[in-house]
Order: C-alpha cells, then structure tokens, then sequence
C-alpha cells in the first residue's frame, strides 16, 4: 500500500492494533511546531519515562525521499533538544584520583540527589583551576547538572552557599599521589597537578589500561573497569601488551569465567588487532594525544616508524599540533618502555601503519577547512563527529587558532568556545554541522 505522508502510514498502522505513540501530533506551521516542542518541555517533569526531546519529520514522504540521508542522519528529520535539567545537593567532599598521565583529577561527592530520572552521588570537576574558578567548597550547597543529559557535572555554589560565612577552604590538589606515594608536582604555567612516577604509579597504569581497550580506542568488549582492575591485582597482565598474551585456560581459572566467556573475550581481543593505527596510538596514552590528535598524527605521519623517527620540527607540522606538545610527543616516543611497548604490540599484529587516503586527498564539502570541537554534543560523539568532518575532506584540531574556519560548540564548551568568540570564528552547534556536512 502506498502512504503519501507520514502520519497517514501510523494511522493505518493505529488502526490494524499496532502500538503508536498516542501523543504523536501533525502541524500546518513552523510556528505550531515550537509551540508544541515547548509545551513537552514544560510537562517532561510529570511523564513516567525520561525525555531528553521532540523530533520533528517532514510529514510528506515523498519530500522525505527527495531530501535523502546523510550518513545515518534523514534530512527530513531533527531532534529539539531540550536544555539539561539541574538540581541543588550538598557537595560532601572533593575527592582526588589520577589519570593515565599521572594528572590529579578531582571529583565532587554530592549528597545524593535525582537529575533527569537518574540518582547522582558523584560529578566531575575537571581540575583545580576550575574548581577555584567555580569557587566550590566542601559543604557548600551546589548547582549539579547532566551535561548533554549524561555526565554530571557541578555547575556552582548557589547564591545562598556564597554568602556562609563560615566556608570551607578552597579545595587544592593533594602533595602526594593518591595511588603510589610519589610527591606531585605542578609545571610552572600548567592547569594540572601531577604524578611523575609514569612507571610506577599503579593509578596511571590502571587508567592507561582502561583507556586503552575503552571504545574509542581498541573497543575490547568484555574488558571493562572491573576486569582490568582484577587481571591487573591478580597479575594476569602487566600492562597494555599484556592483554595479548592471555590465554582461555587462564581465564577459565579465574572466578566468573567459564568457558563461553573466556572464548568470547579472547575473541574480541584477537578482533581488536584490526583496529586502525590512529585507534593505537591514541590507545598509548600519550599526554597531549588525544583522540583527534591521534587521528591528525596518523593522518599526516602514516607509520609508526616514520613517526618514531620525526624529529620534534617533523612532529610539529601536524595540524593541531605546536611546537611544545611536539617536543612532549618526541620525549614519550623516545622513551625506552614506550617503544618496548611499541614493539610487544608490533609483535602481536595490531595496526602500526594508516591505510586509505590521507586526508588532504580527499575532496569533499569541507576540503581545506579546519574546525575544533569543544563541548558535549547532543547526538555525536567526539569520535562520530570527527570521522564524519574527516570524511567529508575537512581538519579537526584541538585548539582554536586564526586557522580555524569554524568551532563545533556543545554542552559545556569551556575556553574554546570563548577565542573562537574573541577572534570572531565561526560557531556551529551540531545540526550546523550537519547542515555544512550536507551541503
């Protein structure tokens, strides 16, 4: 049977006793349309299930047809995105933990409260200098936040906090390494507290393992945070090379492993060695090296070989990449356990090579443009956001310049957003980008 619109094909189907969302609704105007959107805004707090926004479609289908699709985004389709809703707790105490590259990352532990149908006890506050920024204490009663309606995040102290008299000092990042004892240290003009014990730091190497097999690196199904910390503790692992060398009688021997899960997670590892080389690379856990980083490296460089032999001026001549995060990539590279690494890796087959065309050899609609994301995007991962801008021919890099053509702006933008507004660049929220990758 051929339908001529939309809501004439969920009619039919309404009416045969197929379940159709009673509050689906058709409007003649645009002007209809936001007034519907933003009464749904107004009653999401009284439904029974969780909303984060309306879609609207072109209703004709034959026009939906003629508009096509791009990627896996119709052209005849768009999501109104509500703003992430915010509530008020008691921020208990600020807890610090560090990260792959021996940063202190602070977290706030919250009285728990409910945030879009989800209980919050914990949110992230970034590092020190934002925490000050914020002026955030423990005990202060704060305004939390899910920013694109996933990650909590503390957004201030209320008005009311501000005004205590009696306000608990402002939280500073810790002496010593909470993992391995080791005293931090603060480079003179960086925002971060840090671990030196690359080596040793159980924390960091952690992490490092836990980026490493996380999806947008090498996408291990079945490895997660508890596993790792477990084979990590019990010794089934040294490190990232290490997660090639098990074997499935070893698993079985472990408790909650039989044999279906021992195969199926040494099948996914074996699967992970066909992941590209910039998924590797960005998996190393370089400070500074990012998942676009990787991908702008890789994209440039092509081997690892090459890249183990550039010099930092070779380096520096990446899109995205300065003079100083250069010399840092050079002194990791050329570390001793860095490239033992590199070869453990090499040796197992994992991907130390780019394959396809590099990126100024693709012609697409952004062909010669640079752009720099920044923020949570309501529907696009960073990494979905950035294979598509790479696919159409353009450049993501990490920081804004007078280079860039324009900046992709989410949730919580922080200092990029800022320049880009400063030096007048471009902004686009993400159905810009969609709209510029479809043109």
């Amino acid at each position: 049977m051929e339908f001529e619109s939309h809501h004439q094909s969920l009619e039919w189907l309404r009416e045969r006793g197929f379940k159709v969302n009673r509050d689906i609704e058709r409007h003649d105007t645009l002007d209809q349309v936001v007034v519907a959107c933003r009464g749904w805004e107004g009653r999401r707090e009284t439904l029974d299930f969780e909303i984060d926004g309306v879609v609207v479609k072109v209703d004709d289908l034959a026009l939906q047809r003629q508009l096509g699709v791009v990627g896996r985004e119709p052209r005849g389709a768009i999501a109104w995105k509500f703003p992430p809703m915010t509530a008020t707790t008691t921020l208990e105490r600020v807890m610090w933990d560090v990260g792959r590259t021996g940063h202190m990352v602070p977290s706030a532990q919250l009285t728990p409260v409910q945030v879009s149908g989800v209980t919050v006890k914990l949110a992230t506050l970034h590092n020190a200098e934002d925490i000050a920024r914020k002026d955030v204490r423990e005990g202060d009663e704060v305004i939390i936040t899910r920013a694109g309606d996933v990650i909590p995040r503390v957004v201030s102290p209320t008005a009311k906090a501000q005004k205590r008299k009696k306000r608990s000092p402002l939280p500073t990042a810790p002496e010593h390494c909470p993992s391995c004892g080791t005293e931090t240290v603060k480079p003179e003009g960086g925002a971060w507290t840090i671990c030196p014990n690359r080596a040793g730091c159980p924390g960091q190497l952690f992490q490092l393992v836990k980026q490493f097999v996380s999806r947008g690196a090498m996408d291990i199904e079945g490895l997660g945070e508890e596993r790792v910390l477990q084979f990590l503790r019990d010794g089934l692992i040294d490190g990232i090379a290490g997660i090639y060398d098990l074997e499935s009688d070893r698993l079985t021997a472990l408790e909650g492993f039989g044999e279906t899960s021992a195969t199926n997670l040494i099948e996914a590892i074996e699967a992970s060695k066909a992941r590209p080389f910039s998924r590797v690379l960005f998996g190393l856990g370089i400070q500074g090296v990012g998942f676009v980083n990787a991908r702008n490296i890789t994209g440039h460089v092509r081997t690892i070989d090459a890249l183990l032999e550039a010099t930092p001026e070779q380096i520096a001549e990446v899109p995205g990449i300065g003079p100083i995060l250069a010399q840092q990539i050079f002194e990791t590279l050329s570390e001793e356990g860095t490239r033992e690494l590199i070869e453990r890796l090499r040796a197992h087959g994992l991907q130390l090579a780019e394959e396809g065309p590099a990126p100024d050899e693709i012609d697409g609609p952004l062909a010669g443009k640079t752009m720099v994301l920044t923020g949570t995007l309501p529907t696009l991962t960073r990494e979905d956001a950035t294979e598509r801008v790479e696919a159409a021919g353009g450049k993501v890099t990490g920081s804004v310049s007078k280079k860039t053509d324009y900046v992709v702006a989410g949730d919580d933008p922080g200092t990029k957003l800022a320049k880009a507004q400063e030096i007048g660049t471009e902004v686009l929220d993400e159905d810009g980008l969609l709209k510029l990758l479809a043109t």
